[in-house]
């Protein structure tokens, strides 16, 4: 695993956990970034690893956030 993808993952496995503690598990649970309790290396990550097909945290119409477990 390179450098880039290692912290990817690690950005995406902290994200995961934190909105996991919150409850936003589906569509209608999910967080609005403000509410997310990420930090500015978190937040600056969440749009490259909430975009993807099958990313495992999720972006709703309305901005807000959420992942499947």
């Amino acid at each position: 695993m390179n450098g880039f993808s290692g912290t990817a993952f690690r950005m995406e496995e902290s994200i995961k956990a934190k909105l996991v503690e919150l409850g936003a598990i589906s569509q209608i649970s999910a967080v609005a970034i403000q509410d997310a309790n990420l930090d500015a290396q978190e937040q600056n990550w969440l749009d490259y690893i909430a975009g993807g097909l099958f990313a495992k945290v999720k972006k709703t119409g309305d901005k807000r956030y959420y992942t499947s477990r």
